[in-house]
């Protein structure tokens, strides 16, 4: 990649996805559009695909309608990103049924106890999956991966390795697809997942706000009680320990922050890391993220709405989160900064291991220790980013985190000067060993 470009500009889909979606834009224009998609059609089409009807407790066929209407009327999907909502929809629908079978043939999954989950939290793109993937080599830890929250059933080891052959299948597509996105964040079938993922069977998730311009679902989104999807969520992690079982769950999301009454709720023994980087670096790094998946479904993505929807949403939850953290006390979370996870990721772990009194056995060390040296050696190009790309100032978004900035020592480092930040934002990340991964 040329260093001297941010990856936002590097975005140019492949020939063959550039005719493709021309094809669909001609259709449109031609008058012959496609019949758009409803959850009564997707519901009716998932139970006779599965020769299943019973999807569980829980209604979710208005997030659903929601999500679908707002995909309709202000995604601006191309060709490839209708199809894949689609296909998305239906493997979710199918998944959620399956897993209802198989607590009927598998009484044991609900018998499954979640005992103390750590939860990693903190602004997107702050060294959180970082962390989450060092976390899970230790051998006593369980962590969702990739493939199996695609593929959650059957709940045991049957057909594992076509499983992980799909998943792989699936990621190498998606790599081709959009094959800038590798150097934002690692895709794989064996990677770690972020666990809103477990939410993703309710509709209520901001998965989907990831992937889409869909700001009418996002607006109800977060008018809604989330209870209802962390308790599927804990469904779905008593599916997978029945399959696998580990000592403690190792679970990553930053939009946790965002719900913790909820959260609490149904994981009341909780207890979580919060990892921080100045926010000038965060909302440059998941704006260009997020940008880049969504110009994958789309050929209208306007980097300038990402850039405000990043700092208000995440701003907002920041505002809400600080009060509830105070809440759980000290005992319960950790602090860790994101220049110690860069520079010396081990130390970082280790401060974890002794904030909650657990032993770091030399296995998991040396697994952790593998983990970084084949990330060091995969690594062929760094994510850069460019906060003037998004319409916004280190100013504007020193402002906005104000409160949390100064609570943790955040903002000393950046220069004053804009032409001078905004350097400091592309060239900050180039000296690190590990990618910048959310």
């Amino acid at each position: 990649m040329n260093n001297s470009v941010t990856t936002l500009q590097q975005i140019r889909p492949l020939l063959p996805v550039r005719l493709f979606n021309g094809f669909g834009a001609l259709l449109e224009k031609t008058r012959i559009r496609s019949t758009p998609m409803s959850a009564t059609d997707l519901i009716e089409t998932a139970k006779k695909r599965c020769g299943l009807d019973d999807f569980g407790q829980d209604d979710f066929f208005e997030a659903l309608s929601r999500l679908l209407q707002s995909c309709q009327e202000e995604a601006q999907l191309n060709l490839i990103g209708k199809m894949a909502l689609k296909v998305d929809v239906l493997d979710t629908l199918c998944a959620r049924l399956k897993m209802k079978r198989d607590r009927q043939l598998y009484p044991n999954i609900t018998r499954q106890e979640i005992r103390e989950p750590l939860f990693i939290v903190g602004l997107p793109r702050s060294g959180t999956s970082v962390l989450h993937r060092l976390l899970a080599t230790d051998p006593e830890h369980r962590a969702p991966l990739m493939w199996e929250v695609r593929s959650p059933s059957p709940p045991t080891r049957a057909n594992e390795k076509r499983r992980i052959q799909q998943a792989t299948q699936s990621c190498n597509f998606f790599n081709w697809l959009a094959p800038t996105f590798r150097y934002v964040h690692t895709v794989g079938a064996e990677v770690p997942q972020e666990c809103v993922s477990l939410m993703t069977p309710t509709f209520l998730s901001d998965q989907f706000d990831a992937m889409y311009y869909v700001p009418s679902y996002r607006t109800w989104f977060f008018r809604q009680d989330l209870r209802p999807a962390y308790e599927y969520h804990r469904r779905f992690l008593q599916h997978l320990q029945f399959r696998r079982a580990g000592r403690r769950w190792i679970l990553k999301a930053p939009t946790h922050m965002f719900a913790m009454p909820a959260l609490l709720s149904v994981y009341p023994d909780a207890l979580f890391v919060q990892t921080h980087r100045t926010p000038v670096d965060s909302m440059a790094s998941v704006s260009s993220l997020v940008t880049i998946l969504r110009s994958a479904f789309s050929d209208a993505v306007d980097p300038i709405t990402v850039g405000r929807e990043a700092i208000n949403y995440w701003s907002d939850t920041m505002e809400k989160f600080l009060p509830e953290r105070d809440r759980l006390g000290d005992k319960r979370i950790c602090d860790i900064k994101y220049d110690e996870i860069r520079r010396e990721p081990i130390g970082a772990v280790r401060q974890i291991y002794d904030y909650f009194g657990w032993s770091l056995p030399r296995e998991a060390e040396q697994r952790m220790r593998g983990l970084i040296a084949s990330q060091a050696t995969r690594q062929s190009a760094s994510h850069r980013y460019d906060l003037s790309q998004f319409g916004s100032s280190a100013k504007e978004v020193l402002s906005a985190f104000a409160q949390y900035c100064e609570r943790f020592d955040l903002s000393e480092n950046i220069p004053a000067q804009p032409e001078q930040a905004s350097r400091w934002i592309a060239g900050s990340h180039r000296a690190a060993t590990i990618r910048d991964d959310i």
